[in-house]
């Protein structure tokens, strides 16, 4: 079965026909609010807003272990997590989507690893591909078929938020390789490894990254919100064509 995590702008799926509402409860916690299972284009799926449908809870107080163990218990192998970012690579302008196929973590005191006891033994997750071949081909190819633009790979910067970073920090993401920063891109992307899920990414670009392109004095919020319920509309018609392509 395939889920959907959504982030800001995609609080919800207006092309998902519910049938059910459901809240979970997890060695972990609980997740960030009750799945809702549905159908997409015919094929069953799980949607949950990583953020709560009223988008209250900030990156680094995501419960991302609660969330993709419950995703597990109910038989998910595939999920898909949509991500707003900000361009730092220059081709990465506001409206662009892109799949990134590397990750770097510079995120601090969060619930990292499901390994954190010593009473039970544990594995190194092979992290050298962190998202999915497979998964990142099938969305690439719904995208080309739905004649949705859309960028293959990228390096995405982890950073901790909630606050927006400085134009410095920019700079050094930059100078680490990396193209697209965001908040939520882990430890989701690791904890899904270690469950064995096929993860990735769809990220979405709402904004140049600080210092860049039309952010030189700031972020405006309102422009980012804007943009990301624009793309979402796209994300959707990908996601729609997504959950039925074959993973060839």
């Amino acid at each position: 079965m395939l889920a959907i995590i959504g982030g800001r702008g995609l609080t919800e799926l207006a092309n998902l026909k519910i049938t059910h509402r459901q809240v979970m409860r997890t060695p972990y916690g609980e997740p960030s609010g009750a799945f809702l299972f549905g159908t997409l284009n015919q094929h069953e799926v799980i949607f949950l807003a990583r953020h709560g449908f009223g988008h209250t809870i900030p990156p680094h107080l995501v419960n991302y272990r609660a969330n993709l163990w419950a995703l597990r218990e109910q038989g998910v192998n595939n999920v898909i997590s949509i991500a707003t970012v900000g361009g730092i690579r220059a081709d990465l302008t506001p409206g662009t989507i892109v799949v990134p196929d590397q990750i770097i973590d510079y995120t601090h005191g969060r619930d990292a690893t499901f390994y954190d006891t010593r009473d039970t033994s544990y594995t190194n997750a092979n992290f050298t591909l962190p998202y999915c071949p497979e998964l990142r081909g099938r969305i690439l190819r719904s995208a080309g078929i739905v004649q949705q633009p859309c960028m293959d790979g990228g390096v995405y910067a982890a950073t901790q938020g909630p606050r927006l970073d400085s134009i410095a920090e920019i700079n050094r993401y930059e100078r680490d390789g990396a193209d697209m920063v965001g908040m939520t891109g882990m430890p989701e992307t690791a904890l899904a490894m270690e469950l064995q899920l096929h993860y990735a990414t769809i990220a979405v670009v709402v904004n140049h990254a600080s210092g860049r392109g039309d952010n030189r004095q700031g972020v405006n919020m309102e422009q980012v919100n804007a943009t990301a319920s624009a793309a979402m509309e796209r994300v959707r018609s990908i996601l729609e064509c997504a959950v039925s392509c074959d993973g060839g």
